[in-house]
């Protein structure tokens, strides 16, 4: 029973963040990190489309990191150590997004 609660949990969690690379790859205005910060306006931007894409596969990379680590997390089996790929795959990789954000902010803005 409880592999099926965390397993639902993961889904949701990862349909969420997936959602958001989804809605990012089809808009037409510039999308926002959800950090709090507002989207950077057209204006503002050389490429708007590329900055949206790359936002956009950037949210999905990270649903399907999350599905990834919490299958791995299964096949590791019920003890402590699945808990280990489990949170990693959640918490390891917004750093990582933080950064990348960064980078395009640099890139992309005027």
């Amino acid at each position: 029973m409880e592999n099926i609660i965390g397993l639902v949990i993961y889904l949701a969690v990862a349909s969420f963040m997936t959602g958001i690379g989804i809605s990012q790859l089809r808009s037409k205005k510039p999308v926002a990190f959800y950090s709090g910060e507002k989207p950077p306006g057209e204006e503002e931007l050389s490429d708007v489309k590329a900055w949206n894409q790359k936002h956009g596969r950037m949210w999905v990379l990270y649903g399907l990191i999350i599905l990834v680590s919490y299958g791995i997390g299964v096949i590791i089996g019920d003890t402590l150590w699945s808990v280990i790929p489990m949170c990693a795959g959640v918490v390891l990789p917004l750093p990582i997004m933080i950064m990348y954000h960064h980078k395009l902010v640099k890139l992309y803005r005027k």
